[in-house]
């Protein structure tokens, strides 16, 4: 299943949507943070050799607008960041 951040963005933690807007230009996800939003979402989805995740443009387009409008909130706009911290 392809991982659909825009159509799950409500079920993701506090803290996952933070990293995502804080590294709005990763295309793949890290196996830790497709792991997490795996379990966050309570769906499979489709993982490389690696255990990432390919994010479809709609879902960059989605998380960049998120991260641009946090922007103009006044946080400023970073390309990486820590990962979120797992929940039990």
């Amino acid at each position: 299943m392809e991982m659909d951040i825009r159509g799950n963005w409500d079920k993701l933690s506090p803290s996952t949507q933070q990293w995502l807007t804080d590294n709005p230009g990763s295309a793949i996800l890290p196996r830790t943070i497709a792991a997490i939003i795996c379990r966050e979402i309570a769906e499979p989805v489709d993982r490389d050799l690696h255990g990432g995740s390919l994010l479809a443009q709609e879902d960059r387009d989605f998380i960049l607008d998120k991260a641009r409008h946090a922007t103009s909130a006044g946080s400023e706009l970073r390309f990486f960041g820590p990962a979120p911290t797992p929940r039990p």
